[in-house]
């Protein structure tokens, strides 16, 4: 079995540019192919995570990936799947976020001795002389076909700046430049970039005549159709500052019953027999499924320890176990002991506004101690913290924390 049937089996592949010839290729060369990420954030979510499984199984094969960092897309903004144009970035916000990128990549890619490279497309798309790009690249590219595009469809009646009309132009010169200087043949990415992929590839094949391919994954979306990887405080991230392991791993344990198989299918190496062995769980024994998928999400993305420590945590919490150890803990000092809980709460970001925090109140969603709290003034007494040392919270009905005070 070739990697594309691999990638196929699993679910992954959404589109594909000249599928007889990417099949042939890669059944029998090994080459070089680049997905690119655009640092619009201090973190990688959980939509990259559906790209990097994707460049782990091609590397597992014998492919060479690149990562593509957008140090000079990302000064632009991708305008696909957008209502209004991107905020503009700093050079500065964009290379702290390049090297947060690094160290979370690292963890899937194997990038030593050559298996892999990570290049910034920076280093030539800040250099370009604007004239010398409308002579080399403007020539290849027709405006009525660049607006027929869907990345642009969105934002046609909104209007689209001239400087985002740009972008397409910015992503197709990134696959000729890394064809050019590393013999990259392969550009793989979400399908909502199918557009700009094809510009890359059509700019190879009529500016130098020879083979360039795409591949489109699909994006992670529940079997409604709703995007996935979206909380109640924004994207799943996958840096722990940002998504507690135990978070993450909650997150995984409630999806829908109907988008188990997908995601363990996806998002993990199990084997496909297994996969399809769990996905066919029914009733309460799809349960055992979840926490399958969970743990091995978790264990991927932060490691052995912290995915033993959320499995810990939730048979605590959920089967009555002693250990509140792995619990997610907020620390408040002595003087808080005293303060309202709803201040408390909005401080340690369980709640992003007081506000928020007294309608779950107001809705009985809020709970201390296995007792539903009914005043939004109430405030913590020292009482609540003598025997144990800690307060339990539980925010509607699955999210827990332990409040103890330093």
């Amino acid at each position: 079995m070739s990697v594309f049937d691999v990638l196929q089996e699993r679910g992954f592949i959404a589109q594909v540019s000249h599928e007889d010839e990417i099949r042939e290729m890669l059944e029998k060369k090994k080459i070089t192919f680049y997905i690119g990420f655009d640092p619009t954030a201090d973190s990688l979510h959980v939509g990259h995570f559906i790209a990097l499984m994707a460049m782990a199984h091609m590397q597992r094969a014998g492919h060479r990936p690149i990562a593509l960092l957008g140090g000079g897309t990302g000064m632009i903004g991708d305008p696909s799947g957008k209502d209004d144009m991107r905020k503009m970035l700093t050079p500065e916000f964009i290379n702290h976020n390049i090297e947060c990128f690094k160290k979370q990549m690292s963890k899937f890619i194997d990038f030593s001795d050559g298996k892999a490279l990570m290049v910034n497309n920076g280093d030539w798309l800040l250099s370009l002389n604007y004239v010398n790009l409308l002579r080399e690249v403007g020539t290849h590219f027709s405006v009525n076909h660049m607006l027929a595009a869907e990345c642009y469809k969105k934002r046609w009646d909104k209007g689209l700046t001239f400087f985002e009309f740009n972008y397409m132009i910015m992503q197709a010169y990134d696959f000729y430049t890394l064809h050019k200087n590393y013999n990259c043949v392969l550009e793989m990415g979400g399908d909502d970039q199918w557009s700009n992929m094809l510009a890359g590839v059509e700019l190879i094949r009529r500016k130098d005549q020879k083979p360039a391919f795409c591949i489109t994954c699909k994006l992670l979306t529940t079997s409604d159709g709703r995007k996935m990887g979206k909380t109640e405080k924004g994207a799943l991230w996958l840096d722990a500052e940002k998504c507690s392991p135990y978070d993450f791993y909650q997150y995984w344990r409630n999806v829908d019953d109907s988008d188990v198989e997908k995601c363990l299918a996806l998002l993990t190496f199990l084997p496909m027999e297994e996969v399809r062995r769990l996905g066919a769980y029914k009733d309460e024994k799809i349960n055992e499924a979840k926490k399958v998928l969970a743990y091995e999400v978790t264990r991927l993305i932060h490691g052995q320890e912290e995915a033993d420590k959320a499995v810990k945590a939730t048979e605590a919490l959920f089967g009555g176990g002693a250990d509140m150890e792995n619990v997610p803990t907020l620390e408040i000092s002595e003087a808080d002991k005293t303060a309202k809980l709803v201040d408390v709460l909005t401080a340690q970001k369980v709640f992003g506004s007081k506000r928020e925090a007294r309608q779950m109140i107001a809705q009985r969603g809020l709970y201390l101690n296995n007792a539903a709290v009914e005043d939004a003034e109430f405030a913590l007494t020292p009482e609540l913290f003598a025997e144990d040392g800690g307060v339990l919270i539980r925010k509607g009905k699955k999210k827990y924390y332990r409040i103890v005070v330093k």
